[in-house]
């Protein structure tokens, strides 16, 4: 049957697919619109598949949240090119994966026909990487982030010792900036209690094999006690989040920071958890 103009606008305002894209799902399906917007999925599922092997390192990382701020999300969804990432679908289609993680769905079954979709009108490898939902945990406050226009998303919680101090403008600004520490400094555990042994062991043998090329020999084994302590403690200062040096105070670490806001607050403030995710790192 011979395909109309209005057929394909329809189709087209349907499934933002291509003119072309909706003339030859109209074709394969005799001019059925249920049919050829099907047809349209599969198509993007099949393009998805000859283009497994290509690499998508590209994309958004978006944060949702409620409106109680008591549960916070991320999602990380991947694409091949910069240009398709900056594409009104493909941001929707991040911004509708976060809010179904904050709801705490998953989100490539909620969002199957959505997917199949985004695949056909992107034409390129788009992977749903990963998601991440807090939901608050006793007394405190959640923040988030997104940095870099989504190349960047934190979620820290953090832990009051009353209930009210949540509400206080301090605590959530101190909160925020505690995101952006994360952002800039991308630590990997809160405190050095929650480091593996096994990776300061690991750290510590580079550190003395190091030091043995560069000396010719390692220190008396009485000396090394000493050397070992302090190596593994300047590691804990990179890699753990209260013991950084604060960003926005280089004469204060982050522990010390978050004290001196418990202190004018009244309360105790303590970082309980917090993720980090980079665009495809």
């Amino acid at each position: 049957m011979a395909i109309t103009i209005q057929q394909i606008k329809e189709l087209r305002e349907a499934t933002a697919a291509g003119m072309g894209a909706c003339k030859e799902a109209l074709a394969a399906t005799d001019g059925n619109m249920e049919e050829a917007i099907k047809y349209l999925r599969e198509k993007g599922l099949a393009v998805a598949a000859k283009r497994v092997d290509k690499e998508s390192k590209q994309g958004i990382v978006a944060l949702a949240e409620a409106a109680d701020k008591k549960s916070m999300a991320l999602a990380e969804v991947n694409c091949e090119t910069d240009f398709v990432a900056k594409t009104e679908a493909f941001i929707k289609f991040v911004d509708d994966a976060a809010k179904v993680a904050l709801e705490g769905k998953d989100i490539e079954a909620t969002l199957n026909d959505d997917y199949k979709m985004l695949l056909t009108k992107t034409g390129e490898n788009v992977k749903i990487r990963r998601s991440e939902r807090y939901a608050l945990e006793g007394d405190g406050v959640l923040s988030g982030y997104i940095h870099m226009g989504g190349k960047i998303g934190v979620l820290v919680e953090i832990v009051c010792g009353k209930a009210e101090t949540a509400a206080k403008q301090e605590v959530v600004d101190a909160a925020h900036m505690i995101c952006l520490q994360i952002a800039a400094n991308a630590p990997k555990y809160v405190k050095p209690e929650d480091v593996p042994q096994a990776e300061i062991d690991a750290e510590l043998e580079i550190k003395l094999n190091a030091l043995k090329e560069q000396k010719g020999k390692l220190p008396p084994e009485q000396a090394l006690v000493g050397i070992k302590k302090g190596m593994a403690a300047k590691y804990c200062t990179q890699i753990c989040l209260v013991k950084q040096d604060y960003v926005a105070d280089g004469d204060l670490t982050v522990e010390k920071y978050l004290d001196g806001v418990a202190k004018n607050v009244g309360d105790t403030l303590t970082v309980k958890r917090f993720v980090r995710m980079q665009l495809g790192a």
